[in-house]
């Protein structure tokens, strides 16, 4: 039986095959209908099935439910966390969302989400996977597993998927009434962002690693300088290491304006305070390490040779 016009199709669909795409290429549904008796193709919904010998992954359970589920049809809640990297059980339900509210799309161990709330419902493409946008994932996640919702958001924000700033935006235009997930992701939102900032579990081991592997001079956190309590300072100096906002906090100029009146205060009594980002510190380590470096060999460059000694 001549299948190979699908070849191209399910390579790129992790080895599934509509009736759809098989009729585009000319094939008869007869011969549709053959290739899933004799096993040449296994059925796995209505429309929808898998090439015999095609590697069976969670990607291609959730896509099949997709490509089932119809137009306009995204995978959304726990299995957008999965295509987004989000960590998730292996158990996990796959979960489609439907921008066209359908009573036909009722598929055997998928559950179905037909919402009335339509924003951010522009697909993006996750492994070749029509899934919901991050922001729109973690405004559902909480409706169907709100205790892991505090671990997505930080993944999302650590990793860079998304910005505080655009998690913030999000909360609010979905902070409406019926919106179940939402209230968990404000809290989630909350716990690992104080006023722009990461908070201290995600910012201390971040920056305790950068001294480590690039063998700055030690820190310590939280010192009381001026009055200030500041992020943390370079022992046995006067350097202050700043982090500012988990971009930059241009939009925001009061808290600006704030910030740099300290750092006026904090520099008049005769201290060199650094301002970096998480950003930066976690995504280009290695340049903002030898900012740091450069800073204390100017101002207390026996911290610097010291080091050197010790590292040969």
């Amino acid at each position: 039986m001549e299948l190979s016009k699908l070849d191209l199709y399910a390579a790129s669909h992790h080895g599934l095959v509509t009736t759809a795409a098989a009729l585009d290429t000319g094939m008869s549904r007869a011969t549709w209908y053959r290739a899933l008796e004799n096993g040449a193709l296994e059925p796995l919904y209505p429309g929808v099935a898998r090439l015999y010998g095609s590697a069976q992954t969670r990607e291609q359970a959730i896509a099949a439910a997709v490509l089932a589920a119809g137009k306009g049809a995204m995978a959304s809640h726990r299995a957008a966390a999965y295509l987004w990297g989000i960590p998730r059980p292996e158990d996990d339900p796959i979960d489609v969302i439907l921008t066209v509210r359908r009573r036909e799309a009722n598929l055997p161990g998928v559950i179905v989400h037909r919402p009335r709330d339509r924003r951010d419902l522009s697909p993006v493409l996750r492994q070749n996977i029509h899934t919901s946008n991050i922001l729109r994932l973690l405004c559902d996640l909480g409706a169907v597993d709100e205790g892991s919702v505090l671990a997505a958001v930080g993944h999302v924000v650590t990793t860079g998927l998304a910005s505080p700033v655009a998690l913030r935006a999000a909360v609010e235009v979905h902070a409406r009434r019926g919106r179940h997930g939402v209230p968990a992701f404000r809290r989630a939102l909350e716990e690992w962002v104080i006023d722009g900032k990461p908070v201290d579990s995600v910012l201390e081991p971040a920056l305790a690693k950068l001294v480590k592997t690039y063998k700055l001079p030690p820190v310590e956190f939280h010192p009381i300088v001026g009055g200030y309590e500041v992020d943390s300072r370079v022992i046995g100096t006067n350097i202050i290491l700043e982090c500012d906002g988990w971009e930059t906090h241009g939009r925001d100029r009061r808290r600006f304006d704030k910030d740099r009146t300290r750092d006026a205060e904090l520099v008049a009594l005769g201290n060199i305070v650094v301002r970096f980002t998480y950003w930066a510190i976690t995504r280009r380590a290695a340049k903002e390490a030898e900012r740091i470096r450069a800073i204390v060999g100017r101002w207390a460059p026996e911290l610097i040779l010291g080091g050197n000694r010790r590292s040969t």
